[in-house]
């Protein structure tokens, strides 16, 4: 990476818009960005080196699932069992 001052525009992964975006650097620590702000939506976080934040997972829901599974089919394994298809939200009529 070039070197970086404060100010510059640089591309990084913006927590509120969900996408790799332009950020204007706010704070340094060394010669590395600390918190950037994004040009798009103008809120600040720490530098994410365009890295997303890995997806979260509902151990709920899967929980859930294999209890279900294990009821229709008591031989089945939780480790063999596919996740069931999503079903699509149904809108607001107009």
């Amino acid at each position: 990476m070039p070197e970086v001052r404060l100010g510059d525009v640089i591309d990084d992964f913006c927590v509120k818009c969900k996408r790799i975006m332009n950020h204007s650097v706010v704070s340094m620590v060394g010669p590395e960005p600390a918190k950037v702000r994004c040009r798009t939506c103008y809120s600040d976080h720490d530098y994410r080196h365009e890295q997303a934040p890995p997806p979260k997972v509902d151990t709920r829901k899967s929980a859930l699932f294999n209890e279900v599974l294990s009821k229709l089919q008591p031989d089945a394994t939780p480790a063999a069992a596919e996740p069931a298809p999503k079903q699509k939200a149904k809108g607001k009529k107009k």
